[in-house]
């Protein structure tokens, strides 16, 4: 019931979060001097031709009829025109791209399995390394491990992610021949291709993350190691192992969760750089490539759905508070 009761509070919060986060994107791309009807009038654009493609596009309507039928086509869907050229954009219509003459929720949920398939691998690969790496460090501070693993550390944190990528491609892809350099294969059509394109992608992201859970790991667990609870877990004959596991990297591992659901959130919202690098048609991509156009119907959708898994990543951590420090459940 408790629980019950913190994700319908926490849905709350997310449904306000979006609300303002879909009225400044609004006021961004369409009350700024942009005119996305200039953009979707074409050439040559005349003054009818304009004012046609304002109609079709609801931008002749007040700031506030236009947010409204943004955000009822969010709800319920949206008809962009009216008669026989008249558009329909199923719900949730996260707007429409004339350019491309598809739905922007289309555009999104056909390159999101690219973006998630990335994110994904490399969330478990870097939360995994990144943690043990930490742990390890910092149970033998000081040491050559301990010097070893944050030499490393410091070298992910320094690297650029488009640097890493192109060097993995050029040793394991090019030089060793052993991996794909890029593309992406569908996990349903070909498991052992989905996995060796994104062996490289996966490495590439995990090196850069792992550096900072690695390093943020070490010093919550060398803190929490100096605490009086800790000392009375040992002073009552609890094993070493015990007590940094259970007591010890318990406590270390709040503020790397909090961490992990931003990071995860963020990078299901588009791998942009990783997507470049390995050649894969994600959400990133879609992204960038939409910028360039100046497809602005597409960008405002994408920036929203980012915002959207960031806001639902952040309502999973605080449920999974709750699961790794009691002090957080009891205090609910």
């Amino acid at each position: 019931m408790r629980i019950a009761r913190l994700i319908a509070t926490r849905l709350v919060g997310v449904v306000v979060v979006l609300l303002v986060v879909t009225a400044i994107t609004f006021v961004i791309f369409y009350l700024l001097p942009a005119n996305p009807a200039q953009l979707s009038c074409g050439k040559p654009c005349t003054p009818e031709n304009l004012a046609r493609a304002k109609d079709f596009l609801g931008l002749n309507l007040p700031w506030y009829g236009q947010f409204w039928a943004f955000l009822k086509g969010i709800v319920v869907g949206r008809t962009f025109g009216t008669g026989a050229g008249a558009i329909a954009c199923a719900a949730p219509c996260f707007g429409y791209s004339f350019q491309l003459n598809t739905p922007v929720t289309e555009l999104i949920l056909t390159r999101f399995p690219v973006t998630a398939s990335i994110a994904g691998g490399a969330a478990v690969l870097w939360f995994v390394s990144g943690v043990a790496g930490g742990a390890i460090a910092a149970v033998w501070r000081r040491r050559a491990a301990d010097r070893a693993i944050m030499t490393v550390a410091i070298a992910g944190v320094s690297a650029p992610a488009y640097l890493v990528g192109m060097l993995l491609i050029l040793l394991f892809g090019f030089a060793l021949g052993w991996l794909p350099t890029g593309g992406y294969e569908p996990f349903g059509d070909d498991p052992v291709g989905w996995f060796t394109h994104l062996l490289l992608p996966w490495t590439a992201l995990a090196f850069i993350s792992a550096a900072v859970y690695a390093r943020l790991t070490r010093s919550e667990l060398i803190d929490q190691l100096g605490q009086d609870y800790i000392r009375t877990a040992r002073a009552k004959g609890l094993g070493e192992g015990a007590v940094i596991m259970r007591h010890g990297l318990r406590n270390a591992l709040i503020p790397v969760v909090t961490l992990f659901g931003l990071d995860l959130g963020t990078l299901l919202g588009g791998a942009v750089i990783s997507e470049r690098v390995f050649s894969m048609q994600g959400i990133g991509a879609l992204l960038i490539d939409s910028i360039n156009r100046l497809d602005l119907q597409v960008v405002v959708g994408v920036t929203l759905f980012a915002a959207f898994l960031i806001a639902i990543a952040n309502l999973l951590v605080d449920i999974v508070y709750g699961v790794i420090d009691p002090r957080v459940r009891a205090a609910r």
